[in-house]
């Protein structure tokens, strides 16, 4: 690692005034140390170092703009880094203004520092303060869903971005004001071909926005109409019986013989813990049942390979085509679970991980 002389020299040539090949071989130098975690703990304790860099990401040259920002994704990865780039820096203000032009260049590698500063809740509340002063999350949707918002960028990394500020209750508040409109908007984006990024972040939301069961009902109905959207992606192109095609929601009647489930097995098991999430109250799941969605499941899970996403699919069958819970207990986020019956719960994941784990191995062999 570098002596503190030489990162007085290699500081001294990240200033504007420094003729550009010089600076260019510096930040070239600085992106393959933030490369790897020993160079990115280095650079934690240089504030200094990170804010020139940061400033750099307005140099007129392109190239080295480009890496000093892919510099500040590498250090916006490691979550040790976040109190130095939000705090000590102070550089989310700037990112969002920059973010906020339609024609600014890259906001693509912008909405990538972001997404990762709000994967842990601490970070995630700082920067969704500061969100709301600079942006507003209503112009980060406007932003998400109007196409060709950016045409340097597509802005894929938004979807992420949502999903991690969905973890705060004032997010999810913001999301599902039932005058506002705004989850509808998002909703198409579970079949967004172009991005599995972007289906997978929305969908993300949307699991995220179902924690709150008392939108359940909401979610659930006409106004908002979630279940063919979380549903559409898994289904498949089989050929159902005339009596299950009419208990299914219309768009999922009759699919056409070229019809595609979701490719990404980590979507899919998100879709079904979404699924999962509505299952938890009474109307929800008796919703699901009028609606048919064990049609849906019974073949999804024949056609699944994966044992995760399998082992999800089955927990969501139980409940389908279980018992209601006895009187009291008909709110399953709200049940009391003894200790005993959690440590027992917790055993009885660790064995199924290990299971998974076995099998993946096993797959992996033959």
């Amino acid at each position: 690692m570098l002596s503190d002389s030489e990162a007085t020299e290699l500081l001294s040539f990240l200033t504007p005034a420094t003729r550009p090949d010089v600076k260019g071989h510096t930040t070239s130098y600085i992106l393959g140390l933030s490369g790897n975690r020993d160079g990115c703990r280095f650079l934690r304790t240089k504030p200094d170092f990170i804010a020139a860099l940061f400033a750099l990401t307005s140099d007129p040259s392109i190239a080295i703009a480009k890496d000093c920002y892919h510099i500040l994704i590498n250090l916006s990865a490691d979550e040790t880094l976040h109190q130095v780039l939000v705090t000590d820096v102070g550089m989310v203000p700037s990112l969002l203004k920059n973010l906020k032009d339609p024609q600014y260049p890259f906001s693509d590698q912008i909405c990538t520092i972001l997404s990762n500063l709000t994967r842990h809740e601490k970070t995630c509340k700082t920067l969704f303060k500061v969100l709301q002063e600079e942006v507003g999350l209503a112009q980060l949707v406007d932003m998400l869903c109007t196409e060709a918002f950016n045409p340097h960028a597509k802005l894929h990394y938004l979807a992420p971005l949502l999903s991690n500020l969905t973890q705060l209750p004032e997010a999810r508040r913001f999301l599902m004001d039932k005058d506002r409109g705004v989850v509808q908007r998002l909703l198409p984006f579970t079949q967004f071909q172009a991005s599995a990024v972007r289906r997978g972040g929305v969908i993300g939301v949307l699991r995220n926005c179902c924690f709150d069961y008392a939108n359940h009902e909401w979610l659930l109905s006409d106004q908002v109409d979630i279940l063919p959207f979380l549903l559409l992606p898994l289904a498949g192109p089989e050929e159902l019986s005339e009596e299950d095609n009419e208990g299914l929601p219309v768009d999922l009647q009759y699919l056409p013989e070229d019809k595609k489930r979701e490719e990404d097995p980590d979507i899919r098991k998100m879709l079904l813990e979404t699924l999962m999430l509505l299952t938890a109250t009474k109307d929800g799941r008796r919703t699901m049942k009028d609606k048919n969605v064990y049609v849906i499941m019974r073949e999804f899970h024949r056609w699944e390979k994966d044992p995760r996403v399998t082992t999800a699919c089955e927990k969501l069958v139980e409940v389908l085509i279980g018992d209601e819970p006895e009187q009291g207990m008909e709110n399953l986020l709200e049940v009391n679970i003894p200790d005993d019956v959690q440590e027992k719960l917790k055993e009885a994941d660790v064995r199924e991980q290990r299971e998974l784990e076995a099998e993946e191995e096993r797959t992996r062999k033959q």
